[in-house]
């Protein structure tokens, strides 16, 4: 059978599609710092900074979709606006970060801000992670998952006080 069948079937586990997430981004984030550095020389560095990120928002999540995530083809629409979405909280969160250490202290050494900054973009990272595995790209894996919960249920018999508790613990397992 091919289509959504197989799609789900090739969709990777929690660890594979993470190590994936990881490496694609880290490498589109590494290239999107190069490329506002190159831009910024033509343009002012804000406008620069905010074309990039529309771009390389545009292209990891095409990469998510197809690699990280396993669908095989690209992101709809929708899933570019959920993954715009999350990656603007991310943004939020670190900002938020640094706001609240800068509110803590006067003058925070580069070492504290950097640690403040990366455990805030540690942590976005993962949120995001489990945001575009659980909603943004999770539609063939809800539908596998509840396949995968589907037990049939023995046929009635005559004897209903052996069906009625194997009814009962189908029914919790599938829940």
């Amino acid at each position: 059978m091919t289509g959504t069948h197989d799609q789900q079937q090739a969709a990777p586990g929690a660890f594979t599609a993470f190590a994936r997430f990881t490496l694609l981004g880290g490498t589109v984030g590494l290239a999107s710092s190069l490329a506002v550095a190159a831009l910024a020389t033509q343009l002012p560095w804000g406008l620069a900074n905010a074309l990039i990120t529309v771009l390389s928002t545009l292209l990891a999540t095409d990469l998510h979709a197809r690699i990280s995530f396993g669908a095989g083809t690209r992101a709809s629409g929708r899933q570019h606006l959920q993954s715009a979405g999350s990656a603007a909280a991310a943004f939020a969160l670190t900002c938020t970060a640094t706001f609240v250490l800068h509110r803590l202290v006067a003058v925070p050494g580069a070492m504290l801000e950097q640690s403040v900054y990366l455990s805030a973009s540690a942590l976005a990272g993962l949120a995001r992670f489990a945001v575009l595995r659980l909603v943004v790209f999770a539609g063939g894996h809800r539908t596998q998952a509840v396949a995968d919960r589907t037990v049939a249920v023995p046929a009635r018999t005559a004897d209903t006080a052996t069906t009625a508790p194997a009814i009962g613990a189908v029914l919790c397992r599938a829940a």
